[in-house]
């Protein structure tokens, strides 16, 4: 029985029914008088509008929401188990922890989402009978499937796939530590630039998938169908020999440090260019990093948080998911460098004084900066020419005089270019 079959006989909701039902959840979710959990099981609401709202611990055990816009939807914990998600619209939905077993969400739109610990597995749900309602139920095992959905820029680690049919989908840029992929059909899905870092794929099929660029360190393979499968630069474990060189590039960047500290009295500016900088993990987080080059370093993941890298040189450093929140950029060099889905809030990318007169601006030109959060980041006056910005956040950002020639901002969130350049 498809999806469209076993939805038959649902009640069907109106816009203006769903909308009280919601408005008082959103009461019993922030604990005001007439509050109470929506319950909405079994019912009909496809094609409605749950868009913006606060849905958190919802129960929608079984209800068809084929076509729903839920953009930006809070969904964390609610139940969704069995569900018709089809075509659904809920791009940048919050659903951590959410229970997807056995639903279907073929064709939807799940870009941006965050949906850590999700769980799309197989599940049993217990169908009631279109006349007899809930005195006769028979019970259906439904396997959880999200062929052709959209996943690009999503983050879906730790969330449970194992079994599930993901044919076709794209996983683009996504972040899927952790995640539970066993079993999974993932066949000619596109996992280009996601992030694997210890996903489990054993018996997965990874047939004609497309893993071209994606981080696979603590992935193994060697139970996966890979036929066809491209992983061409695809970025996997840690090696030895970076390992062992752990304690001698930290001393560099203690050396920086002293650099720094010491008005250049002591200490040199670190040279970590090309290096693995994975194994220093948040080792580096704080330091006075000055100066430092890291020109094509791989940093991916790392925590450099509240480090100051004034006048760094970061060129084509793969900085992917660095959490570089409230750090000091101010006059860096950063083309060419990929930073999707980073973390830049509170991060300073503007100008750096040099003297009375000079000062030198943050170069970002043709970075890759997919999915980055730059909320309330200072931008003033970097140059950002060529920059991929699709799906960055720009919300709270100081933007004057910040250069974005020949950038899509389509796709971009939160920037306010009406002030004054």
């Amino acid at each position: 029985m498809n999806a469209a079959q076993s939805m038959a006989g649902r009640r069907r909701l109106s816009q203006a029914e769903l909308d009280m039902i919601l408005t008082a959840h959103e009461k019993f979710v922030t604990g005001k008088q007439g509050g109470r959990r929506a319950s909405l099981k079994f019912v009909n609401l496809s094609g409605l509008d749950l868009s913006f709202r606060n849905l958190v611990d919802a129960d929608f055990t079984g209800s068809a929401l084929e076509g729903c816009r839920m953009v930006r939807t809070k969904l964390d914990r609610a139940s969704l188990f069995g569900c018709d998600l089809r075509k659904a619209d809920l791009r940048q939905s919050v659903m951590v922890r959410a229970d997807l077993r056995g639903a279907c969400l073929r064709g939807a739109n799940l870009a941006q989402a965050d949906l850590t610990q999700a769980d799309f597995r197989e599940g049993q749900i217990a169908i009631p009978h279109p006349s007899k309602g809930l005195d006769t139920l028979r019970h259906e095992t439904r396997q959880g499937e999200v062929d052709e959905v959209n996943f690009s820029g999503a983050t879906l680690d730790g969330s449970q796939f194992e079994g599930v049919s993901a044919f076709k989908a794209d996983f683009s840029d996504c972040s899927l530590r952790g995640a539970k992929l066993s079993g999974a059909n993932l066949k000619e899905a596109n996992l280009s630039g996601a992030i694997l870092d210890g996903a489990d794929v054993k018996g997965a099929n990874l047939e004609g998938a497309n893993l071209q660029g994606s981080v696979m360190a603590g992935v193994d393979t060697s139970t996966a169908r890979t036929t066809g499968s491209n992983m061409s630069g695809a970025l996997i474990a840690v090696t030895p020999q970076a390992l062992a060189r752990v304690k001698e590039l930290y001393q560099r960047a203690l050396d920086n440090q002293l650099w720094c500290q010491s008005g250049g009295q002591e200490g040199q500016c670190a040279r970590l260019d090309g290096e693995d900088l994975r194994p220093l993990a948040d080792r580096l987080k704080g330091l006075r990093l000055t100066a430092m080059s890291a020109k094509g370093a791989c940093m991916v993941g790392m925590d450099l948080s509240g480090a100051q890298l004034q006048g760094a040189n970061l060129q084509n450093a793969d900085l992917r998911a660095a959490n570089l929140r409230g750090a000091d950029l101010r006059g860096a060099k950063l083309t060419g460098a990929n930073l999707t889905k980073a973390d830049l809030r509170q991060a300073f990318l503007t100008a750096l004084p040099l003297g009375p007169d000079r000062r030198t601006v943050t170069h970002l030109g043709s970075a890759r900066l997919r999915y980055v959060m730059a909320q309330t980041a200072n931008l003033s006056e970097a140059v950002l020419d060529g920059a991929d910005l699709r799906g960055a956040d720009f919300t709270g950002a100081r933007v004057l005089k910040t250069s974005f020639r020949d950038c899509d901002l389509s796709q971009v969130q939160g920037l306010d270019l009406s002030g004054p350049s």
